[in-house]
């Protein structure tokens, strides 16, 4: 009797091990899984390739608005918090617009932040002060600079006409954006 009690509740710790194991495997980063659903949907590398597009811009979208939200509570410049402002504004009227094109085209997006992303707002979340407000000003350099090449890569060589009006339209918000980070980035260094 005290045997069959050993071997339940040993197979009771395995199953549950078993189970964590499962659970946990599954529960990753939200942008490679998006990235997963879509390559099981679409068959061709070109739909492939715009839904790619989609999903990353989806991700920086979710960034900068979190960014900016961050930049609003911690900045202590007036500067920064207006830039903050109007990058909310504008990042959440672009993710609500790419949301609705994603939901037409059966694209799946990230619903979190990838990892990658996560580490740099958290660390920058951790930062207070003049440091906050010159590496935000710095990570809205670096993300813009490369978000403008992603926007007007996908504007040329993209296959889906409708995003590749999307992202030839926000071109000149993202270098607008560009611009006045780089302007308050000279002004802090």
């Amino acid at each position: 009797m005290k045997n069959i009690k050993i071997l339940s509740l040993s197979l009771l710790l395995l199953s549950s091990l078993l189970l964590y194991t499962c659970s946990t495997k599954d529960s990753g980063d939200s942008k490679d899984l998006a990235e997963e659903q879509n390559e099981e949907k679409f068959d061709d590398r070109k739909t492939e390739n715009d839904a790619e597009f989609v999903v990353d811009a989806a991700d920086g979208g979710m960034l900068e608005v979190q960014l900016a939200e961050l930049a609003m509570k911690t900045s202590t410049s007036d500067e920064v918090k207006n830039y903050a402002k109007m990058i909310l504004t504008d990042h959440s009227a672009a993710n609500k617009e790419l949301k609705t094109i994603a939901e037409k085209k059966n694209i799946t997006l990230p619903i979190a932040l990838s990892d990658k992303n996560q580490k740099k707002l958290d660390d920058i979340a951790d930062k207070t002060g003049e440091d906050f407000d010159k590496a935000y000003c710095k990570l809205m350099v670096d993300d813009h600079q490369e978000d403008i090449k992603e926007f007007k890569k996908q504007a040329d060589d993209g296959n889906d006409p409708e995003l590749k009006g999307w992202a030839s339209e926000k071109v000149a918000t993202l270098e607008h954006h560009l611009v006045t980070a780089e302007e308050m980035e000279k002004k802090r260094n």
